[in-house]
């Protein structure tokens, strides 16, 4: 009988290890650039996300002024459904980058492999915005002077100078939930999507990201607020047709250079 080999041939079904890249301080732009190469190239799926994106900020801000009751209810919703869009513009950037022609309902449907891990990363979203709304309710309690403010008339009320402590707090706790919220999806879903990693793996991989690299991470971090405020700023938030899909794309990029992958294909030229 032919000795074995000393090390044995991975199996087909065995995925790789996740290693993590050191990225360079210029990196965030660079996905931008690459994202706008996709937005580009695969713009009628990135059409139709970026309409889908839009449609739920039109709806929150509908449901804030007329019914805020049922603010949160809404909020909530679009945590259900928005990481499954932000999916298929990662789907859409990964057929590109693999040569594949573009197909909406594979976008559509990419996560039905996925569907676990997808649920259970969705979970802890809803998990930590549920916590966040519970948050800001006692700090209103605790710090807010003037009564609960309605819709007409919160931002006057909320920067009164009577209200600076509460302000301060509001902002800090809300900071704490947003940056838990942004650490654990930095590159979790396309990792999910790559690799069919599970939920807790790729978020704490994501974590770890932002944790070893907080300087590239928080750059990109502000890009995106920054380019998500001045979509939000102009008439019915319109930008976000454009802005939501570019994020997403760039995100992709942001996943395939943050994660070593031996089997990466090159991006394709503009």
């Amino acid at each position: 009988m032919p000795d074995e080999p000393a090390h044995p041939a991975p199996r087909a079904d065995q995925t790789p290890p996740i290693t993590l890249r050191r990225l360079p301080w210029h990196a965030p732009l660079a996905w931008l650039a690459a994202g706008a190469r996709d937005l580009r190239a695969a713009w009628p799926v990135s059409l139709f996300f970026g309409l889908a994106f839009w449609f739920m900020a039109v709806a929150i801000a509908l449901i804030f002024s007329g019914s805020p009751a049922y603010t949160m209810t809404i909020v909530s919703g679009c945590f259900l459904v928005g990481p499954f869009l932000a999916m298929g513009l990662y789907e859409a950037s990964r057929r590109r980058e693999a040569g594949l022609p573009q197909d909406l309902g594979a976008s559509l449907t990419c996560w039905d492999r996925r569907i676990g891990s997808m649920a259970m990363l969705v979970l802890v979203l809803l998990v930590l915005e549920l916590l966040w709304g519970r948050a800001s309710l006692v700090v209103f309690a605790l710090f807010f002077d003037s009564g609960m403010p309605d819709t007409t008339r919160v931002v006057d009320a909320v920067l009164r100078p009577e209200n600076r402590s509460f302000l301060a707090v509001y902002l800090l706790v809300g900071g704490v939930f947003a940056a838990l919220v942004y650490a654990t999806c930095a590159i979790s879903i396309p990792m999910i999507l790559d690799r069919d990693t599970d939920a807790v793996t790729a978020g704490l991989r994501s974590m770890q990201l932002v944790l070893q690299q907080p300087g590239v991470m928080l750059a990109w971090a502000a890009l995106i607020v920054a380019l998500t405020l001045g979509a939000l700023l102009l008439p019915w938030a319109v930008g976000l047709v454009v802005v939501a899909p570019w994020l997403g794309h760039a995100t992709w990029h942001a996943y395939r250079s943050a994660v070593v992958d031996a089997t990466v294909a090159p991006v394709p030229p503009a």
